[in-house]
């Protein structure tokens, strides 16, 4: 089907840039009361610290959560933290690599400064597949990496996919000198929620996966080309008509109801074969 549009699937996602490739401590405690107040959890909450470090985050977070699991990977800080949490506390330390960790199997919340050279894999595995028991997130990354999450144009296919079950918020910008060791970069609050209605069901996931890679491939490209090879010229054009869009627009520039509605003729109208498959395989953390 596709042999006539031969596209190297480029890497999704390359938001973050890291200043480091090591945790830069949040200290500045208005920001931390901030991050839990716009979380919104309850003691009928499990709370996720990833990347706890010496527990800034971590304890005021338990005067409001039901469980927190403060995840550490440095021996130092984990064994502050074990002497900070008291025998028969709400907190559960975690030794581990976040990339080894595993994730609670009933709804559970983030709030963390995670460690920015690794913002891409932690949402990976927060977010995909969507119907995780993840629920939201309120997350210290870098501000470059914020703006791309929440930009009006879509140019990555993992983004997309986000998005059409996650809500993303640049909530407000964090000046590096509330760090230690200070990142070079400014950070900002990333919240995330999952949507009440997302765009498409959860076992539409891996179909809408090919279609995004597929279409997203060269972002810049009008809508009319991107589209090629999956809709006919007279499909094509009725679904532009559908969604008020003019033919040479970019692909990028669709919001995720407009792709909600090009996943649904996809279905209805082109037999499943000729579907794009999802090719991309998860990226490690480097």
């Amino acid at each position: 089907m596709h042999k006539h549009r031969q596209r190297h699937i480029k890497t999704y996602l390359n938001i973050e840039k890291p200043a480091a490739k090591g945790q830069h401590l949040l200290h500045h405690e208005p920001v931390i009361h901030d991050m839990i107040g716009i979380a919104g959890v309850t003691t009928a909450d499990t709370v996720l610290d990833l990347g706890a470090g010496r527990g800034a985050i971590t304890f005021p977070l338990a005067k409001k959560a039901g469980r927190v699991l403060a995840i550490e990977n440095d021996a130092a800080f984990a064994a502050t933290l074990r002497q900070k949490a008291v025998p028969g506390s709400n907190v559960a330390v975690i030794e581990r690599d976040i990339r080894e960790a595993y994730l609670p199997n009933e709804p559970f919340h983030v709030v963390a400064n995670i460690p920015f050279f690794m913002t891409t894999f932690i949402l990976e595995k927060l977010l995909d597949p969507p119907g995780s028991p993840f629920q939201g997130a309120v997350l210290i990354v870098q501000h470059g990496a914020a703006k791309g999450f929440t930009a009006r144009q879509i140019r990555s296919p993992r983004l997309l996919k986000w998005r059409m079950w996650f809500d993303f918020e640049l909530v407000k910008v964090v000046p590096r000198r509330h760090f230690s060791p200070p990142p070079q970069v400014d950070a900002a609050v990333l919240r995330i929620r999952r949507r009440k209605t997302p765009w498409l069901q959860t076992q539409h996931h891996h179909a809408f996966g090919g279609l995004a890679e597929y279409a997203l491939n060269e972002p810049a490209l009008p809508v009319c080309e991107a589209l090629a090879g999956i809709f006919t010229p007279v499909q094509i054009r009725h679904l532009l008509q559908q969604i008020r869009v003019k033919r040479n627009t970019p692909v990028c520039l669709l919001r995720e109801r407009d792709w909600a509605a090009v996943f649904d003729t996809m279905r209805e109208k082109v037999p499943s074969y000729r579907w794009p498959k999802a090719t991309t395989k998860k990226r490690s953390a480097r």
